[in-house]
């Protein structure tokens, strides 16, 4: 009996060893798929970041963005931050629609904002004065980092833009922010609608697959407009 048990463990260990061979063919096509896929996510992501590069440049050249940064994230600044928004949008929509339709490109309308930092900042430091703040208003035209935001139904990616910059006070408070050219601002946060007009412009000056990639509602995360 002891001897038939022995010569079924040595058969048993035989059939073991014999499926080691199988196992180890397994694990190493099974090591290598992973690998595979694991470069190829790679390659993938890289050409996913480089097409985001590409299209965050080109809209850098095609869209011109105002920035309102508050003194402080109290109720008290971020409300005038807001106050200072609209007598600045009010006093550009009233200047710039005396303009032909048809000269209103993003060259003019840059060069507008630079020939009128001296009457922006005048109309904000109005503005700070009748909420009867004491605050600095500090007004350039100039290039901005903004990161990645979603607003509405259209989003732009993280980099460089040119902006209408308004800085209040030590501008250390949550900011604000739309993209003038073409307009694309809206002051309705409830509904967070984009105007028509605007995407009708921003769709001639970009191509139908960066167009559809900044209206789409992909992975493809091009921030947009409101806070920081």
């Amino acid at each position: 009996m002891k001897k038939r048990f022995a010569l079924l463990r040595r058969k048993l260990k035989s059939v073991r060893e014999e499926k080691l061979p199988g196992r180890a063919v397994i694990f190493s096509v099974a090591a290598g798929l992973l690998i595979a896929a694991f470069f190829t996510g790679m390659i993938y992501t890289k050409q996913e970041l480089y097409a985001q590069e590409e299209t965050q440049k080109h809209l850098a050249q095609e869209v011109f963005r105002f920035h309102v940064l508050a003194n402080s994230d109290s109720e008290k600044d971020q409300n005038l931050k807001l106050q200072v928004r609209d007598a600045v949008l009010d006093y550009m929509k009233e200047e710039l629609s005396e303009e032909p339709e048809e000269k209103q490109c993003l060259k003019q309308t840059v060069q507008w904002a630079r020939t009128h930092t001296d009457e922006i900042r005048a109309i904000g430091e109005k503005t700070v004065a009748m909420a009867g703040e004491d605050q600095s208003v500090n007004v350039a035209v100039t290039t901005c980092y903004f990161p990645d935001r979603t607003y509405g139904d259209v989003t732009f990616p993280a980099g460089n833009y040119q902006a209408l910059r308004v800085e209040l006070g030590n501008a250390e408070g949550h900011n604000w922010w739309c993209v003038l050219y073409p307009n694309l601002c809206f002051l309705d946060t409830t509904n967070a609608v984009v105007p028509d007009k605007g995407k009708k412009q921003l769709k001639q000056v970009l191509t139908e697959e960066e167009y559809s990639k900044v209206t789409a509602n992909t992975k493809f995360k091009i921030g947009w407009y409101f806070w920081k």
